[in-house]
């Protein structure tokens, strides 16, 4: 059996700035309940934590680097960046 994909009419728009992390400012709930997916640079990527559109970077993580809290630790990248929803 297969789903419909949400028609894009009915998804909310992509924020300039969006984080993966619900404590964020940035944190949208509605934009994680369909598939996003980031182009950086000309090349999709997966590991992306937040981003910012206007500003052109992303944060990553640094490997299997963590922070004292146990979150991983982030560095921040420049570029093009592009949003969008698979």
């Amino acid at each position: 059996m297969t789903t419909n994909p949400t028609p894009i009419a009915d998804r909310p728009a992509l924020p300039d700035h969006l984080s993966i992390d619900p404590r964020s400012p940035h944190f949208v709930a509605q934009v994680f309940e369909h598939d996003v997916g980031i182009r950086f640079n000309g090349k999709e990527r997966n590991d992306v934590e937040e981003y910012c559109i206007s500003a052109g970077w992303v944060k990553v993580p640094a490997g299997k680097t963590l922070d004292r809290k146990g979150r991983p630790l982030l560095i921040k990248l420049n570029g093009v960046v592009e949003a969008f929803y698979r």
